[in-house]
């Protein structure tokens, strides 16, 4: 589905310092092709910080920035999970009336006195099945009061995606690895080589689903958004090419929460290798440890594909369900990051659609955050981010999580002191050399009952649905897992959001 989006526009409130510190302010709008005021800016601290805005509907997360001389107004979604810049031309198919129209706009290199061919191998397919390929260029990039000039980014002349992206991952995972082998210096490392920052890493703080901000921070921390501690795990490298492509942390515990009891869940799979992505709306587990986490809250599990391959739906009330599930990294000592139930129930349909038949009969329809997939590694997108402030570490190969301060209104940016430095105010997990398997037989499921507890809402459910059964049920019994090759199917059949912005293949 998709939808005129809403952005942000921003006032500036600046506050004189020691340092001069600027912070911008954004409310909603619809979405125009007008210019929009920059939202990123260039701290005296040596730290550069980008307000990005939440688009529900569409998925992801979005930035303004411009390209070209003169500059080119452009919104682009911010990717952890990829790692080029990229930009739709304007003559590109998709961006025509008759297409799906580029709403955040669109770039023509006619129009531009800084554009420079480096050549014509840009290519890039992502799981979804949509695609870009054009040109490599050069150009001017300027990201609030931040110019950067030259920066190397793909200009998609065929595509059938109607917005660009800003991948800042590792340079190894550079769609032009697969063509040229060669690597050029993407976004957050010209960033350090030009000086705006001391080291290759960044913080992300995506606020809650209802919020329409959240921010990413180039070179630095800041501890008014995060409680308690922050601890660092390491980043571990792709089992095939032995090297840091993309960030692959270790989940290794995964607890069910609820008014009536909690669950350790189980999963062949532990330690679980997740990538931390926030390209992606959803998150994807194995199809043990999913089904469990289905079975724990009810889901009911909408086949939509000959092969079996469905969503899993759930009652939109139990967004105000208290139950939560603690997903644990590094072993014993290590982060510890609480989701709650009201981040993991998205609207499914526009319209007010309702189960017809079953348990929960009468009432709305939503989509449930957490999914199954099967693969060698799995995904944790915006369901999981949004609860955790996340450091990226790209320097030291580290990440460090906390839990984060929802809806903060205050600031305390620490930066990295130097190229190198470790991520300031943290510690390391002190198990994580020495990890176990993790639970290996099925919970009992005594927090069930509390997370289909609808009382709150006036409402009460008498179960779960006969897809994922009641408490004696094996939950192996459920539809089969997701694959890669099937996303596609599924969000053609139910209009599902973004799906790995960074997890792509290569032509």
């Amino acid at each position: 589905m998709r939808n005129l989006a809403s952005l942000a526009t921003g006032s500036l409130l600046a506050s004189a310092a020691s340092a001069q510190v600027v912070q911008w302010n954004i409310e909603k709008r619809e979405h125009t092709t007008a210019d929009a005021p920059p939202r990123l800016t260039r701290r005296a601290d040596g730290t550069v910080v980008e307000v990005i805005s939440n688009e529900k509907m569409r998925g992801g997360y979005f930035a303004s920035c411009s390209v070209g001389t003169p500059a080119q107004q452009i919104t682009l979604q911010l990717d952890t999970g990829s790692s080029d810049i990229w930009v739709p031309a304007s003559t590109a198919d998709v961006c025509q009336p008759n297409g799906q129209g580029c709403a955040l706009g669109s770039y023509d290199a006619n129009e531009s006195s800084s554009a420079s061919l480096v050549n014509e191998n840009f290519e890039i397919a992502y799981v979804d099945g949509s695609s870009s390929s054009g040109d490599y260029i050069t150009e001017t990039f300027t990201i609030g009061d931040v110019e950067l000039t030259n920066m190397t980014m793909g200009l998609g002349l065929q595509t059938d995606i109607a917005y660009g992206l800003v991948g800042v991952g590792y340079a190894l995972n550079e769609a032009s690895v697969s063509h040229t082998r060669e690597i050029y210096p993407n976004l957050p490392v010209v960033m350090r080589d030009e000086g705006h920052i001391k080291s290759n890493a960044y913080s992300l703080w995506l606020n809650d689903l209802g919020a329409s901000k959240g921010n990413i921070l180039f070179g630095g921390i800041d501890t008014d958004k995060y409680t308690g501690d922050l601890i660092r795990v390491n980043i571990q490298e792709d089992p095939s090419s032995q090297r840091f492509t993309s960030f692959i942390v270790q989940l290794t515990s995964l607890e069910a929460h609820s008014s009536t009891g909690e669950d350790a869940l189980s999963s062949s799979s532990f330690p679980v290798p997740v990538v931390l992505d926030s390209g992606t709306t959803f998150s994807y587990l194995p199809q043990d440890l999913a089904a469990e986490v289905w079975k724990e809250v009810g889901v009911d599990y909408e086949v939509v594909g000959n092969d079996g391959t469905g969503a899993p739906l759930i009652p939109c009330a139990l967004s105000n369900n208290n139950g939560y599930f603690s997903f644990g990294f590094g072993g014993t000592g290590g982060p510890v990051i609480k989701v709650g139930m009201d981040e993991l129930i998205f609207p499914l349909f526009q319209d007010d659609v309702k189960f017809t038949s079953g348990p929960y009969k009468g009432q709305s329809i939503c989509q449930f955050g957490i999914q199954n997939l099967t693969g060698s590694h799995f995904l944790l997108g915006d369901t999981f981010l949004r609860s955790a402030y996340v450091v990226y570490d790209l320097e030291n190969n580290e990440i460090a999580l906390a839990p984060t301060d929802f809806n903060a209104t205050s600031s305390n940016i620490v930066p990295f002191p130097s190229q190198s430095a470790t991520i300031p105010s943290s510690t390391a997990a002190p198990s994580q050399n020495s990890l176990g398997s993790g639970p290996n037989s099925e919970p009992d499921y005594k927090a069930q009952k509390g997370f289909m507890d609808l009382s709150s809402t006036g409402t009460s459910s008498s179960g779960s649905s006969s897809s994922t059964g009641g408490g004696d049920d094996n939950a192996a019994s459920l539809p089969p897992a997701l694959d890669l090759a099937q996303i596609a199917v599924m969000g053609a059949s139910m209009g599902l959001m973004i799906f790995g912005g960074g997890m792509f293949l290569l032509f």
